[in-house]
């Protein structure tokens, strides 16, 4: 082996500084390394966070499907509601932009139908002979823009006279990507409303148990462990049935968030209790409390942001589950029920195998459930690594 001592090799160079030691002497900060130092928590959380580029690809999705409920009525080119009888169980629509050659515009072609008498099955097939150009920015069906102010615009809509069922069509002849729409409303606010609750029962009596300790502590440990003893989905399904069947929707709405809210308080709790244990005996908690102040200032501005980072991991993997649990709820039709609207609601239609081979688009409400749990668990992952940017 050759070294760098090796006979013709030029020695390393080595530089020393001759000049006097000055101890008080400050080296000179470059402007990066005086915003690095100067910044606050935040900016450095925020900058770690733009690292993670599939946390923020999933923070984008989250932030447009969460924009979308603001206006659910203008996005969906059809009402709620509205039914299409001749088209009963039609298969989706595909969008084209030429048609012989020659380009149109998004459009799509008309349907040719045919009811076949040995099976009783309706058989759609795509007619060139109709071409249907899409209208954008348009006047179609009526509806109340969240139940206060009439309007008729759509984003899209279908060509007078024609059809736009890009997902196709329920027993009803209701259109799918309208229904998914409005049901996007409901899914994602009871994940974050059934969170809210969760988040203020398990910071409530996690971090009282873990600070105060005593007959608390020892109460609310009990209580944890006998809810957490049931089985999870027999339990919202048997709460979910006592609901009253004679309450309105809007009822039975809050009725399913709250069940969620306070079935999964307990995990947060047992966490945030076993870091105040841990917490309160560190020193810059003593000093707080020596220098004289109230317990309510030492939970809230030294305990609870230590771990920040496993609160923010906590919320954002518990809203999937939530809606994952309405979805279920629904689905086994102990949940949300018509005419409210959720993506359980809409899968609740697809139980039946024999529907679902013969009509296999009224899965695709399982899409967006897909969507939405995966980006909830990558912007998680990037909102605890950024929450400790000195790691």
């Amino acid at each position: 082996m050759s070294s760098a001592h090796d006979a013709g090799d030029k020695p390393l160079e080595h530089w020393v500084n001759t000049g006097p030691f000055d101890p008080y002497a400050v080296e000179e900060l470059t402007p990066e390394q005086e915003r690095y130092y100067m910044a606050s928590q935040w900016q450095m959380m925020w900058w770690k966070f733009r690292r993670h580029k599939l946390a923020v690809i999933s923070g984008l999705i989250l932030a447009l499907m969460y924009a979308s409920i603001l206006i659910s009525e203008v996005l969906a080119p059809y009402n709620l509601n509205s039914r299409n009888a001749r088209h009963i169980y039609a298969p989706p629509q595909s969008l084209h932009l030429f048609h012989e050659g020659e380009f149109r515009g998004p459009f799509v072609y008309g349907y040719k139908f045919r009811l076949n008498m040995k099976n009783l099955k309706r058989e759609y097939q795509p007619n060139p002979a109709k071409v249907q150009p899409l209208r954008f920015f348009c006047l179609g069906d009526g509806y109340d823009f969240w139940n206060l102010i009439k309007g008729s615009f759509h984003l899209v809509c279908p060509a007078k006279g024609g059809t736009f069922f890009l997902l196709g069509t329920d027993r009803l002849g209701r259109d799918m990507l309208s229904r998914i729409i409005y049901g996007t409303r409901i899914s994602l606010t009871v994940g974050l409303i059934g969170i809210s609750i969760s988040f203020l029962l398990g910071i409530g009596f996690g971090g009282f148990a873990g600070y105060y300790g005593g007959w608390f502590d020892t109460m609310t440990q009990r209580l944890i462990e006998i809810i957490r003893s049931f089985p999870e989905l027999p339990l919202w399904m048997a709460l979910s049935a006592a609901l009253p069947v004679t309450w309105s929707p809007i009822l039975i709405y809050f009725g399913i968030t709250i069940i969620l809210g306070l079935l999964d308080w307990t995990g947060l709790a047992r966490a945030v209790r076993g870091k105040f244990l841990a917490l309160r005996e560190e020193d810059f908690a003593t000093a707080a409390m020596l220098m004289g102040a109230r317990p309510r200032r030492v939970i809230a501005r030294h305990l609870l942001p230590s771990f920040m980072s496993h609160l923010i991991a906590s919320a954002t993997l518990s809203v999937p589950s939530m809606i994952l649990g309405e979805t279920a709820l629904s689905f086994l039709g102990l949940g949300l029920r018509p005419p409210i609207t959720s993506w359980g609601v809409l899968l609740n239609e697809a139980q039946n195998i024999n529907v679902v081979a013969l009509y296999p688009w009224l899965m695709m409400p399982v899409a967006p459930v897909i969507v939405i749990v995966l980006a909830l668990n990558f912007f998680g992952d990037g909102l605890r690594d950024a929450a400790d940017p000195y790691k």
